[in-house]
This record gives C-alpha cells, structure tokens and sequence, in this order.
C-alpha cells in the first residue's frame, strides 16, 4: 500500500521524492547530532535539502514498519501493544509531515505576496 506513495511524488514540485531508497537505517539522527560548539551545518556538512531528504526516509520507513506491524496483528504473529506503537508513531510522522507541509505552503503564500 505504501509502495503507492511514490507514484504520488511525481505530480508534486518535489521530483526528489519517488526515487527514495528505503533502508531500515536512521540516518537522519546522526545528521541532526551535531558536535558541541560546531553549528549544525558545519557539524556534518549537510545542506538543508539532505536533512529533508533524510527526514523523508525516516517517515517513509516508519510508515512501512506500521504497516508491516498492522499486517503482522493481523496475522497473529506481533502482539497487539507492539502494533499500536507502531501505529502510533506513524501517526506522530505523518501529523508531522502535514504541519512542515502547511508551514511551507504558508511560507510560499506569504512570499508570493511580497511586493517587489
């Protein structure tokens, strides 16, 4: 069902999005430590647009593992605590991406609004 996502991203502005390689990894933790007295960028040298494409990973694989989980509870096989974390941690990502989403789309109203 996820899978069906990426077909999504290509009518959206983000063309980045349908080619993402789903690995179990966090790597968007790691890109988001930076070392102290260092700033975030000069910490890891990653530019903003790796830490969204990191963080867009991340949700993509904690949506998988919810529907994963919710497949295994029905099966039997995962108990049903461990399916409703899952589940509930899927739905704290995708409360998420939606407030990043509206902010963005506030940002770009608000620019286009702007006088030259």
């Amino acid at each position: 069902m996820i899978d069906a996502i990426k077909n999504v991203a290509s009518l959206s502005a983000v063309r980045g999005l349908g080619s993402i390689a789903t690995d179990q990894s966090s790597s968007s933790t790691n890109a988001l430590a930076p070392t102290p007295g260092t700033t975030l960028g000069n910490a890891t040298g990653a530019s903003f647009a790796s830490v969204m494409s990191n963080v867009a990973k991340d949700s993509i694989n904690t949506l998988k593992e919810a529907e994963s989980a919710s497949f295994a509870g029905i099966k039997g096989t995962m108990s049903t605590r461990e399916v409703v974390d899952k589940v509930m941690q899927a739905d704290q990502t995708l409360q998420t991406a939606i407030a990043l989403r509206d902010k963005v789309v506030s940002a770009f109203l608000d620019i286009t609004k702007m006088q030259i």
